[in-house]
C-alpha cells in the first residue's frame, strides 16, 4: 500500500508544481499565453484520452505490470521535459507524460481494490489513496514554490526521478500482481472509438475555455465527440468483448457516484483554479508564499478523507457523499460572497477549510461506490471510468467557470478604457483585457503612477467579481451533486454480478433490495 501511494503520489504532485513554474517559463523559453497553456493541457488531453483504454489494459496484462511501465514511462519523459530546449519540444513530452499518467492512476486504483476483499478494509484503503492524493495536489505548489527559489524552472520535473525510482524499486519489491484472468480479446474498435471521442470531448473543452465556444473548431470537436462516443457507446452495447460493459451503468452505486464525482470536480476545479491567482496576482504574494497559504486546505482534505470510511460506515454511502458535497458547497458560497482585494488571510482559510472538510468527506465514499461496484476482475476499468469522470468534470469546470469569470473581468475592466488619458496607448489596454497578469505587467510600463495604480485597482476589482461570480456558480453545481447523491445513490455498495455485466438483463435483475436505500 505504501509503494501503491508513492505511485500515486508523483501524478498528484505533477500539475499543481508545474503551473507555479509557468512564469518562469514563459522567461525561460519565450512561451507565449497560448503556449503555457497547451503545456499543461497536452497532459490533460492524452490523459483523458487513454485512461478507459489503458484501464482496460492494465486488467488484461497485469496491474502490476501496467503500474510499473507507466512509472518508467514517466520518469523517462520528466527527464525529456526537463532537459526540453523549446517550447514545442516541452508540450511533446508534456503529451508523452499523459501516457504514463494514464497508466499510473488506474492502476493504483485498481491494485487497491484486488488487495482488499473486505468491504471496510477496502473503503479505508481507498480513503487513504484519496487522502495522499489530495496531499500530493496540496504539496505541489509548496515545492514547487520552494524549487522555483532555489533551483530553475526545469528542477519541477527533475523532482519526478527519485519518487519514480522509488515507486518502481518498492513495488517490485511488495506489490503482489492482479488481472483479470478471463479477460476477453482485446477490444480494438473500442479502444479506436474511445481515444478518439475523449480526445475531441476534451480538445473541445480546453479550447472552448480559451477562444470560446461558438468557434468554428470547439463545434466541430464537441460534434466529432457526440458522433464517435455515440457509436462507441453502440459498439460496447453490441460488443460480447467489450472494453466498457455498459451493464455497470444499471448499478446506481455506479453510476450515481460517476454523477455526483463529476458535477463535485467541476466546481471544485472550476473554482479553486483561481486561488493561485489570487494570491499571487491579487494580493502581492511569492509562488512559495501562495503555496504556503494554499497548503492547510490539502491537510484538511487529508484529515478528512481519512476519517470518511468511518463517517460512511455509520451514516452509509448516500448520506456521507450528500453532506460532504454541501459542505463543500458552502464553503465555496461563503468565499463567494466575502472575497475581495483585500481580504483577510483568516477569512480565505476559514472558506478553503470548510471546501476541504467536504471534498474530503466525500469523495472518498464516492470513489469506494464506485470501485466497490464493480466486479474485482474489471477492476481497471472501473477505476479508469472514475478518473475520466475526474478529469471531464474537472477540465469542463475550469473552461465553463473559466469563461463566467473572464466575462465579468472583460464587462468590468471596459470602464476602464474611458478613464485612461488619450496618451495611453490601445495596445497597452489590450494587454490589460487579456488578463489580470497582462494588466499588472501594463501598469509597470506606464511612467505615471496614478494611471498606473489606476489600471492595478480595476484590474484586481475586476478578477475578484469574476472569481466570485466563478465560485457562486461553483457552489451551485455542487448543490446539484448533493440533490443527486441524495436522488440515486445507494446507501450501501452493491457490487454488480457478472450477470448484470451484461446490458441484456431484465429490467428486474438490476437492482437487489439495498440496505438502509
Amino acid at each position: 500500500m505504501i509503494f501503491i501511494g508513492i505511485s500515486l503520489l508523483v501524478i498528484s504532485l505533477d500539475n499543481t508544481i508545474l503551473n507555479v513554474a509557468l512564469p518562469s517559463i514563459s522567461i525561460e523559453l519565450g512561451a507565449t499565453a497560448s503556449q503555457l497553456q497547451w503545456i499543461v493541457d497536452a497532459y490533460v488531453l492524452v490523459f483523458a484520452a487513454l485512461l478507459l483504454t489503458m484501464g482496460a489494459v492494465s486488467d488484461r496484462i497485469g496491474r502490476k505490470r501496467a503500474l510499473q511501465f507507466g512509472l518508467a514511462w514517466f520518469g523517462v519523459f520528466s527527464l525529456m521535459a526537463a532537459l526540453s530546449g523549446s517550447t514545442t519540444m516541452l508540450i511533446v513530452t508534456r503529451a508523452l507524460l499523459g501516457l504514463g499518467g494514464a497508466t499510473i492512476m488506474p492502476s493504483t486504483l485498481s491494485l487497491i481494490t484486488s488487495m482488499f476483499d473486505d468491504a471496510k478494509e477496502r473503503a479505508q484503503a481507498i480513503a487513504i489513496w484519496a487522502a495522499i492524493f489530495g496531499l500530493g495536489v496540496g504539496v505541489g505548489p509548496v515545492v514547487g514554490g520552494w524549487l522555483l527559489e532555489h533551483y530553475q524552472w526545469n528542477a519541477v520535473f527533475v523532482v519526478n526521478l527519485p519518487i519514480v525510482v522509488l515507486a518502481i524499486v518498492g513495488g517490485q519489491l511488495t506489490i503482489e500482481e492482479s488481472r483479470d484472468e478471463h479477460a476477453p480479446r482485446p477490444d480494438i474498435p473500442g479502444v479506436v472509438l474511445s481515444i478518439t471521442g475523449l480526445f475531441a470531448l476534451v480538445y473541445g473543452i480546453i479550447e472552448a475555455g480559451q477562444s470560446g465556444w461558438a468557434e468554428q473548431n470547439v463545434l466541430i470537436a464537441f460534434g466529432a465527440a457526440a458522433v464517435l462516443l455515440g457509436i462507441f457507446g453502440y459498439w460496447e452495447y453490441r460488443s460480447p468483448n467489450a472494453m466498457l460493459p455498459l451493464g455497470f451503468f444499471k448499478n446506481m452505486s455506479f453510476t450515481g457516484a460517476n454523477l455526483a464525482l463529476t458535477l463535485v470536480v467541476f466546481g471544485l476545479f472550476g473554482s479553486v483554479f483561481f486561488f493561485s491567482q489570487y494570491f499571487q496576482s491579487v494580493q502581492g504574494y511569492t509562488a512559495l508564499e501562495a503555496g504556503l497559504r494554499m497548503f492547510p486546505q490539502a491537510i484538511v482534505l487529508m484529515f478528512a478523507a481519512t476519517m470518511s470510511a468511518r463517517v460512511a460506515g455509520i451514516l452509509g454511502t448516500k448520506v456521507t457523499v450528500g453532506v460532504g458535497i454541501l459542505i463543500a458547497a458552502a464553503g465555496l458560497f461563503m468565499m463567494s460572497q466575502v472575497l475581495d482585494v483585500d481580504t483577510p488571510y483568516g477569512i480565505v482559510l476559514l472558506g478553503m477549510v470548510i471546501l476541504g472538510i467536504g471534498m474530503g468527506t466525500a469523495m472518498s465514499p464516492a470513489t469506494n461506490s464506485i470501485m466497490g461496484s464493480v466486479p474485482v476482475r474489471k477492476a481497471g476499468i472501473g477505476s479508469a471510468m472514475n478518473d475520466t469522470t475526474r478529469q471531464l468534470g474537472g477540465a469542463l469546470g475550469v473552461a465553463v467557470l473559466g469563461t463566467i469569470a473572464n466575462n465579468t473581468y472583460l464587462t468590468q475592466i471596459s470602464a476602464l478604457e474611458s478613464k485612461l488619458p488619450p496618451q495611453v496607448p490601445g495596445d497597452l489596454y489590450k494587454a490589460v483585457e487579456s488578463s489580470i497578469q497582462g494588466a499588472h505587467i501594463a501598469a509597470g510600463m506606464v511612467p505615471d503612477p496614478t494611471v498606473a495604480q489606476l489600471i492595478v485597482n480595476s484590474a484586481n476589482h475586476a478578477f475578484t467579481s469574476g472569481m466570485n461570480d466563478g465560485m457562486l456558480i461553483g457552489s451551485a453545481i455542487m448543490l446539484l451533486a448533493a440533490l443527486v447523491a441524495f436522488a440515486i445513490l445507494p446507501s450501501e455498495v452493491r457490487r454488480s454480478t457478472e450477470e448484470e455485466m451484461s446490458f441484456g438483463v431484465r429490467s428486474d435483475a438490476m437492482r437487489a433490495p439495498v440496505a438502509g436505500d
